[in-house]
């Protein structure tokens, strides 16, 4: 092993204290706390909107905010993972909190903008959603990548889980909030949007808690090839036991995440159902509540190994609790504005029955209920959380641990890359399911949840992985 490449191992240091104890600990844990409230915050108050426009009649602009979103994540994971790998990842998670400051105040200054613009400044908060992905997209690889570096195996997988667990506290404080902001600040989306500013801020303080790691690889060499996945991370990938399975069933994990969170729901919420932008958001952010727990949960019966039984029982309790959401109802709700509101036009493609305008004499617009009710829905959205949290934990854990310790930062990108092309892919998906599911067969909107449990399905059918110790997963990478 080169001097360059010859960083301590986090299972060969001294010990350290328990992480409850460790400032560090505590100082990542809140950082990407507040990170993943903020973009949920900006990136929901942005979805809201786009629902607004299509229960106007106009094109609904959540798929295309997601392909937004997700792409510097497929363009610059490769070179955010080479950062990671030659720079000090402390100081990359601190740059990318004051890099948020500046982007959270260009996104009230968007809202305000679009505010302008009645027709087409949807686009402005768009763009800077866009900016914001390319703040994540850095902020990624670090933010794992270090993790590994500041705690012992044994404390990996608590340590992903409670890292997973407060992401996902994060959003579900973030869509109701941001539902509730939009309510309070009608009209006037920038002054909801100074919670970002300050949300953001408040990360620059608790990122500089976090202890400085060695530098992995100090002399790594930039080549164009790091733009996007160096030929070596591919063949560490492929080398490595397990490892390039584990990216490419995270990748279709997360494909299925973006098609349902927040997509799916903030459609049957808002437009099938009929909720408030706060009620829609206190839907969505069940799912959130669910991933909580089942983050906990994984955690604490990993232990020390990579589970598999808890990757199959996550994977098969998110395709059943999908199938149930997706399932029709035979009630209908007339489609009531209140008083003084805009009239409500059927947006192209939201499964309304009958089409009122082929109705004659002209009928009440209406929505086919979903079978399983409001209280189902929500249990349900609990259940699809709490697999998902459990189905993603041990493969978290396993990457980590696989990777070659001087190639984490890049091997991690490659997997964000991976997720984000999924992500990427739920948006024209989404887009896709609409138009055939509901635009073609009229169906309700809540049949889309059944698209999501079509694109997991293949993954459990064709995975098949073993049990193992962290320890002999490690040891493995370094050979």
């Amino acid at each position: 092993m080169s001097q360059d490449s010859a960083a301590p191992d986090a299972a060969s240091s001294p010990p350290r204290l328990s992480i409850w104890k460790d400032r560090a600990f505590w100082g990542m844990t809140v950082t990407q706390f507040l990170g993943a409230l903020n973009d949920n915050i900006f990136k929901q108050l942005v979805l809201l909107l786009c629902v607004d426009l299509a229960r106007q009649g106009r094109t609904d602009r959540q798929g295309i905010a997601t392909i937004l979103f997700a792409l510097p994540f497929i363009l610059g994971s490769g070179f955010s993972g080479f950062l990671a790998d030659k720079w000090s990842k402390r100081s990359i998670v601190v740059g990318c909190k004051i890099a948020e400051v500046m982007i959270a105040a260009l996104g009230m200054a968007a809202f305000a903008g679009m505010e302008r613009i009645p027709d087409s400044g949807i686009w402005l908060p768009i763009a800077v959603l866009a900016l914001m992905g390319a703040h994540s997209t850095v902020f990624g690889p670090a933010k794992f990548g270090i993790l590994p570096e500041l705690f012992d195996d044994r404390d990996l997988p608590r340590v992903n889980g409670v890292i997973l667990m407060t992401t996902f506290l994060a959003i579900i404080l973030a869509l109701p909030l941001a539902g509730s902001l939009k309510m309070m600040f009608e009209g006037r989306v920038w002054m909801a949007s100074t919670t970002c500013l300050v949300v953001a801020s408040l990360g620059v303080v608790t990122s500089l808690m976090v202890r400085r790691t060695p530098v992995a690889h100090p002399g790594l060499q930039f080549e164009p090839a790091s733009l996007f996945v160096h030929p070596t991370t591919w063949r560490a990938l492929v080398r490595q036991r397990g490892l390039l399975a584990v990216v490419i069933v995270l990748s279709v994990f997360w494909m299925t995440g973006g098609i349902v969170y927040p997509n799916v729901t903030n459609a049957v919420g808002k437009i099938q159902m009929g909720l408030n932008d706060e009620r829609t958001g206190l839907l969505a952010a069940c799912t959130g509540l669910g991933i909580l727990v089942g983050c906990v949960l994984a955690g604490w019966l990993s232990h020390s190994r990579f589970n598999a039984k808890l990757v199959r029982i996550g994977g098969w309790g998110i395709v059943v609790s999908l199938a149930l959401l997706a399932i029709p109802g035979s009630d209908v709700r007339p489609v009531v504005e209140a008083a003084g509101a805009e009239p409500v036009q059927p947006p192209a493609a939201v499964g309304v029955v009958p089409p009122a305008e082929l109705a004659d004499p002209p009928l009440p617009v209406v929505h086919r209920q979903p079978f399983l009710g409001l209280a189902g829905t929500a249990i349900a959205l609990v259940a699809v959380g709490f697999f998902a949290g459990v189905f993603t934990v041990p493969l978290q854990v396993f990457l980590q641990a696989r990777a070659p310790h001087d190639q984490k930062g890049r091997v991690i990108g490659v997997m964000n890359l991976c997720n984000w092309l999924g992500i990427a892919s739920a948006g024209f998906l989404y887009q896709l399911f609409q138009w055939i599911f509901v635009g073609i067969f009229r169906a309700p909107l809540n049949l889309l949840y059944l698209g999501a449990a079509i694109v997991i399905l293949p993954v459990l059918l064709l995975y098949h992985p073993q049990d193992e110790s962290l320890q002999e997963t490690r040891a493995e990478s370094a050979v």
